[in-house]
């Protein structure tokens, strides 16, 4: 055998063992792809009904929301309406009431210091002109308090 018919053969054992290898190589990628294949069938089976979940999730949020902004916008309307009728009531019997309480007040208060005027040993009080009484005697507010 001569130099050139080994190169041959070693040339051929070459191609031969390559193209073992790249039907190999095609044979694990065809396989590779019929799994996918399936893998992504399986998927697009289960994930139709999520999306029809999802999608039905979706709209019955909308209209929950729908119905809580109707709600909001009753109770935004009622707290107006309180409010409206708070300020109506507070200046129809606001100052009504002030003015009774106050004369109330001013009716205790008189008839509290009638009763002081009245001494005790059944004398009466006399002015001395010029004359006045030191701050303790007075009945500071202390005492007038006491009477309230």
């Amino acid at each position: 055998m001569s130099g050139g018919e080994v190169a041959g053969i070693l040339v051929a054992v070459f191609w031969a063992i390559l193209v073992s290898f790249l039907a190999l190589v095609l044979v694990r990628l065809a396989q590779t792809l019929k799994a996918t294949t399936k893998m992504v069938a399986e998927v697009s089976e289960q994930a139709v009904p999520l999306l029809a979940d999802a999608s039905a999730t979706v709209r019955s949020a909308h209209t929950q929301l729908a119905r809580v902004d109707a709600i909001a916008a009753d109770v935004q309307e009622v707290t107006a309406n309180a409010s409206a009728l708070s300020s109506t009531v507070s200046s129809a019997f606001g100052g009504p009431l002030v003015k009774v309480a106050a004369f109330g007040y001013g009716v205790r208060r008189a008839i509290g210091k009638k009763g002081a005027e009245a001494p005790a040993g059944g004398a009466k009080r006399t002015v001395v002109v010029g004359r006045t009484l030191p701050g303790a005697r007075r009945g500071g507010r202390r005492n007038r308090r006491s009477k309230d």
